[in-house]
């Protein structure tokens, strides 16, 4: 709020100080994403909403999602603001959406390639759209990536992260072959992460996890070089999860507008 009124606002300066009404448009097809948001921004304003779908709800373009009451200058103070939010989360949403009936029974989940600052509701919209999370942030469990096999080795990481992490926190390790896979289902590892696989090679590591008898120890997900495109070919896998980063870096905005009712 601070960042879009500046010192002072020089545009709804000029508006006359009057109640009107006001209504959000669809400009296209969409999943509704943000709406909290914007309840609370207009709030802020001292503005009266009303939420005319429920969040979460697909809408064709023109359709009206939000009504607005009060000082026309608020309104206009609030509209920017208001539109940035919906466009930006609404898009994660819709395009999630169109990922999770890609992968049928898998689980779509997002990744920590957010914007600054705005990852709380990036995941928000992910979540609207039905999609996983994932974690949040660093905190949420323990991750063993190719840097941390680098330097310490399987064993080594395994041991530590079960040193240090509570019992509550699962364990996850990336692996780029099935072998790998292979060790760290036996080492104990809660979840693999098959990173940068083709579809056939995770399907060779999901095949040698049924054959060892290790399969049902572990939670298995694919990541790395997946697209909407190629999303339900890395879901026929035999993973439990599929996450990708396109759900926030790649989801474009959704077109809202504000019109005034007078």
């Amino acid at each position: 709020m601070k960042e879009d009124l500046g010192e002072m606002d020089a545009s709804s300066s000029i508006v006359p100080e009057i109640n009107v009404k006001a209504s959000i448009l669809a400009g296209e097809e969409c999943i509704v994403s943000g709406l909290d948001e914007a309840d609370e921004i207009l709030k802020y304003f001292r503005l009266e909403g009303g939420r005319l779908v429920p969040e979460g709800s697909r809408v064709v373009a023109g359709s009206k999602v939000f009504s607005i009451r009060g000082r026309a200058r608020s309104i206009l103070q609030a509209e920017r603001l208001v539109l940035n939010f919906m466009g930006r989360m609404s898009g994660i949403s819709t395009l999630t959406s169109s990922c999770v009936e890609r992968a049928g029974k898998v689980r779509v989940a997002s990744t920590r390639k957010t914007t600054p600052g705005f990852r709380f509701f990036e995941k928000r919209a992910v979540m609207v759209g039905g999609g996983d999370p994932h974690r949040f942030d660093l905190s949420s469990s323990v991750m063993i990536k190719d840097n941390h096999l680098k330097m310490m080795g399987l064993e080594e990481a395994l041991r530590a992260a079960r040193a240090s992490a509570s019992f509550t926190k699962k364990i996850e390790v990336e692996v780029e072959r099935a072998e790998d896979a292979l060790k760290a289902a036996s080492l104990g590892a809660d979840i693999i992460m098959f990173d940068n696989m083709s579809p056939g090679d995770i399907r060779e590591g999901v095949e040698l996890l049924i054959r060892e008898g290790m399969r049902g120890r572990v939670l298995l997900e694919a990541s790395g070089g997946i697209t909407p495109e190629n999303l339900s070919e890395y879901a026929a896998a035999g993973v439990d999860v599929v996450s990708l980063g396109a759900l926030t870096r790649s989801a474009r905005w959704i077109d809202f507008s504000l019109e005034m009712e007078i």
